[in-house]
């Protein structure tokens, strides 16, 4: 049996994905659409590239997939749009499944994420909550989850006292896209240094909550996508006004690039970071009370604000992909959940191979003239690192989800607050957005408050240590956190065998770790991304593969 899980078109407008399931339950492939045609966030674009590498992953065609499971019900948001499940698919998806189409499961949003999450995580039974933008009549749900029962629905709350509508109204005041909510969480940072005092606009007693713009009169069950875009437009506003009356103006008075020096962008966003944080807390007590145990999951759009989730009491999961995206993986599992789990958390390595399909634009990229190519040697990335130098490193099957995990990434040592501003110019980024750090599980406890599974896939802030912050300061953020990994025995080999290098070289073992990408393009996926990336940056070396890439010279040796 096999399970195509998709986020895709029209529902999942954005983020779209797919995720490839057996019989067992078992994620054979995973990708986000946006990987494989280069077009970040991949708007309005059918996952069809990411469905054809689950396929060629698993070494079938479209016409062995039993069943589609999209992560929507795009019967309710789109009422009488398609004639029949074949039209949908061709939509949607795209790939000719032949004579015997797939049957289609549409799994409602929510529970799509919460299995995302729950089936992915240690646990064999946690509570799981789901914040987000919306689903199709909800904005947080609060879940029970156990092995071999039937998921239970325990809470929920409308689309219209969305934490995600509050924080996309903050993000846009700033002049941001609502897809760029993490910029918003790394400018409420220095609110918080700052002490900045703000408003509460949330009232919580008696597990709920009342946001300061109260919640509009819904059609539950039968509201459609046009109907919940007109609340979203009406409640974004009615935010944006509230904003725009606490900061005395409409939006900020200094450009995007010194928004850390302008006071009133700063108490936006320290605001809207502060709603997040004053409800997710009390949602996630609340569940923890209704599903009886103290294991938590949490997924939803919302789930990706690392700031909240590193304030939250442990034991805490939070998947690679809690974002729409994930819910390809979720819709899946929600059809056909793992039947063996072992225990271990998801590992998030389920991308396209460094060889893998190129993707439209970097098909023919893969062209390696004018770059001085040796075999990898770790004891010279090392010295390199050690010099100063910032490179780049791309090897194996790539991370699902937004955060770069060391399979494609960009290191550097952080040995100075200095390191910080030449990544953020190598990035083409703002000066006041922040970097994480990536150690081992060891020497991690000694840099920052320990995270028991945040830190395997970077989500959540941790308070740095006294070492931490005096031997990585480029990781170092404004008030005082950083948003580690932990990288765990061979995860990454490139990154992994550096720090035990660096270790054995009498070097604090930890390296700055961001995406490896250019301004507005996606993480790089395959050799051909990775080597126009490298030829476009001011990177000085790149790990692809086994092997070490480095640029010319005037004078025509390395730089």
């Amino acid at each position: 049996m096999w399970i195509l899980g998709v986020n895709a078109p029209p529902t999942g407008w954005h983020d779209t994905a797919a995720c490839l399931v057996n019989g067992e339950g078992e994620v054979i492939a995973f990708s986000e659409e946006e990987r494989c045609n280069r077009v970040r966030h991949s708007l309005y674009r059918k996952p069809l590239n990411a469905a054809r590498f689950c396929l060629q992953q698993a070494g079938i065609t479209a016409a062995d997939i039993d069943v589609v499971a999209v992560g929507w019900d795009t019967r309710q948001l789109y009422p009488g749009r398609f004639t029949d499940d074949a039209e949908f698919l061709a939509f949607a998806v795209g790939l000719d499944f032949g004579e015997r189409p797939p049957s289609v499961v549409r799994v409602p949003h929510h529970a799509a994420h919460a299995a995302s999450s729950f089936y992915a995580s240690p646990f064999s039974k946690a509570g799981v909550l789901v914040v987000d933008g919306h689903g199709e009549n909800e904005s947080s749900t609060v879940w029970t989850f156990e092995d071999g029962a039937e998921p239970r629905l325990e809470r929920t709350w409308p689309r219209t006292s969305s934490l995600g509508y509050a924080y996309d109204a903050a993000s846009t005041w700033l002049g941001f896209s609502f897809l760029n909510a993490g910029k918003t969480m790394g400018l409420a940072a220095y609110g918080r240094a700052r002490g900045t005092a703000v408003e509460s606009l949330v009232d919580l007693a008696a597990d709920d909550f009342r946001l300061a713009i109260g919640p509009l009169e819904e059609s539950t069950g039968r509201a459609t996508a046009d109907e919940i875009k007109e609340q979203y437009d009406t409640t974004v506003a009615a935010w944006r006004e509230r904003y725009t009356k606490i900061a005395g103006a409409s939006g900020p008075t200094l450009p995007e690039g010194r928004l850390a020096e302008d006071p009133k962008a700063v108490l936006v966003a320290y605001t809207a970071q502060r709603i997040v944080e004053e409800t997710v807390t009390a949602l996630a007590a609340t569940t923890r009370k209704l599903s009886g145990v103290d294991a938590l999951c949490l997924a939803g759009g919302v789930a990706l604000n690392c700031s909240t989730n590193g304030t939250l009491p442990g034991p805490l999961y939070v998947p690679p992909v809690p974002h729409d995206a994930g819910v390809a993986l979720g819709a899946a599992w929600f059809v056909n959940p793992p039947r063996h789990r072992t225990g271990r958390p998801l590992s998030p390595y389920l991308g396209t191979d460094i060889d893998g399909p190129a993707g439209p634009r970097s098909a023919g990229a893969a062209d390696t003239a004018g770059l001085v190519r040796s075999d990898l040697d770790i004891d010279q990335v090392t010295a390199l690192l050690l010099e100063g130098q910032v490179g780049a490193v791309a090897q194996g099957r790539a991370e699902v989800g937004p955060r770069a995990l060391c399979r494609r990434s960009i290191i550097a040592v952080p040995d100075t607050a200095e390191v910080n501003t030449r990544v953020n110019v190598i990035k083409d980024r703002e000066q006041w957005r922040p970097f994480a750090g990536v150690t081992r599980p060891g020497y991690g406890a000694r840099l920052w408050e320990p995270q028991e599974h945040l830190s395997r896939y970077m989500l959540g802030a941790a308070k740095a240590t006294e070492l931490g912050r005096r031997v990585a300061p480029g990781v170092v953020h404004v008030d005082g956190t950083t948003r580690p990994q932990v990288l765990h025995s061979d995860e990454a080999p490139a990154v992994g065998a550096v720090l035990d290098a660096l270790e054995r070289a009498g070097v604090p073992p930890v390296l700055l770790n961001t995406s490896f990408n250019g301004k507005g393009e996606p993480i790089v996926n395959t050799r051909g991304d990775a080597l126009a990336a490298f030829r476009a940056m001011d990177l000085d070396f790149l790990v692809l593969g086994d092997e070490l890439f480095r640029k010319k010279d005037d004078a025509g040796g390395t730089r």
